[in-house]
């Protein structure tokens, strides 16, 4: 069982990650600036943070390597973020989200360099066709110019970098100190960046402040503070070659399925290959995983 869960917790991850990226919007179309929706989101990581904390006592690593590695982790992630924000900005998102759904290309690079990983041939299959379906999820249809410059691009690539980096010493961390330890880290690093977000709004436009502003911006960040903890538990037990890939592309398709059931938007043909070829890559992954486990067993 103990073997099995890495599946377990990318797929509550996907499941968590999909939920919240089909509803994500609501909160900002009501008023709700992204970058408050932030703030509250670093809110919420102490929810998940304290059931997790309790688990192990409170006894959080504390050392050189871990005050490293964990801020490394909560770092790279929350400040990803913040750049996406300004790349959105001065970038069309249709070509911004499908720079950044590469991530998962970096934290295999620097899995296979540093922490050895290895895949078979089937796994390669997989983690080739994920890589390609991912940006099909991205995929959005252009809408009016193509931004100020080339900024945009430079800012969605460097949040390529921060997230595929974060994924990398996430696995790192899990390898000399407690997932809960690390979650913390990631939490303590949401929080102290909450004024950048601050600074980052525009105040001088409407902004709700209603429960349908903040209160559920709060409840739908849940859903991303909760699949951040399993995330953080999907890479203790799984080889990051193949989690990352793996979350990365079966969070869009549960988000597009959602999408289409409660908008009723339906998927460009383009987005559409790309959630067949992301099912595919799924169970190629997840069989790649199970195969490994099974000869490790023997």
């Amino acid at each position: 069982m103990k073997s099995r869960l890495w599946l377990l917790y990318a797929l509550t991850t996907m499941i968590f990650f999909g939920v919240w990226g089909a509803l994500i919007e609501i909160p900002e179309k009501g008023g709700f600036p992204a970058t408050l929706s932030f703030s509250v989101w670093a809110v919420t990581m102490i929810i998940p943070a304290v059931f997790a904390l309790q688990g192990i006592k409170w006894k959080i690593d504390f050392n050189k390597r871990a005050l490293f590695l964990g801020s490394m982790a909560g770092f790279l992630g929350a400040g990803g973020q913040l750049l996406l924000f300004q790349a959105l900005v001065t970038g069309p998102a249709y070509l911004v989200f499908p720079f950044v759904s590469l991530s998962p290309v970096i934290t295999i690079i620097l899995s296979y360099l540093f922490l050895k990983e290895r895949v078979t041939k089937m796994g390669w299959v997989g983690i080739g066709i994920a890589v390609v379906a991912l940006p099909l999820l991205s995929y959005q249809p252009p809408e009016g110019g193509t931004g100020s410059g080339y900024m945009f691009i430079i800012l969605s690539l460097i949040v390529l970098a921060a997230w595929g980096t974060q994924q990398f010493f996430i696995k790192k961390a899990n390898k000399y100190m407690k997932s809960q330890s690390i979650f913390f880290y990631m939490t303590a690093a949401g929080l102290l960046v909450i004024p950048i977000a601050v600074l980052m709004t525009d105040f001088t436009q409407p902004i709700n402040w209603s429960f349908s502003g903040p209160g559920l911006a709060a409840i739908i960040q849940v859903l991303n503070a909760v699949g951040a903890l399993t995330m953080v538990f999907a890479y203790r037990y799984g080889r990051a070659m193949i989690v990352s890939p793996l979350m990365y592309v079966g969070a869009p398709v549960i988000t597009i399925i959602l999408s289409l059931s409660i908008y009723g938007v339906i998927p460009h043909m383009v987005v559409s290959v790309g959630m067949v070829m992301a099912i595919v890559a799924v169970l190629l992954l997840a069989k790649e995983e199970a195969a490994a486990e099974e000869q490790t067993q023997t």
